[in-house]
């Protein structure tokens, strides 16, 4: 699996958005652009941003915690944290693993 970069999404946006809208490359790039600066600001500031069928991103905080150094083994305090988080919609879920279709069931033989 090759991963995308935000070139290659601003090209396959722009190749949708292109066929039906008047907009340019740079447009495409700006949007994508101003939408993930607004998501990281609003997730910064301890919101949740929804993007129905698709998913959310939010804020989720992780508790203290003792840890070890790989190396020396020591014991160590891992302070509480706050770390952004996303949560697959169901959409976006169904998209990559579709649900699986009901077995039928089996016809046994009567006795």
């Amino acid at each position: 699996m090759i991963p995308m970069n935000k070139a290659e999404l601003v090209d396959a946006v722009f190749s949708r958005a292109h066929s039906t809208n008047n907009v340019t490359k740079k447009q495409v790039e700006a949007i994508i652009s101003a939408t993930v600066e607004e998501i990281m600001e609003a997730v910064a500031k301890g919101e949740k941003v929804t993007l129905v069928g698709f998913g959310a991103f939010e804020p989720r905080e992780r508790k203290a915690r003792e840890g070890r150094n790989p190396k020396t083994k020591e014991k160590m305090q891992i302070p509480a944290t706050t770390v952004p988080a996303f949560s697959a919609g169901k959409l976006f879920k169904e998209k990559v693993a579709p649900p699986a279709a009901p077995e039928p069931a089996a016809k046994g033989k009567k006795k």
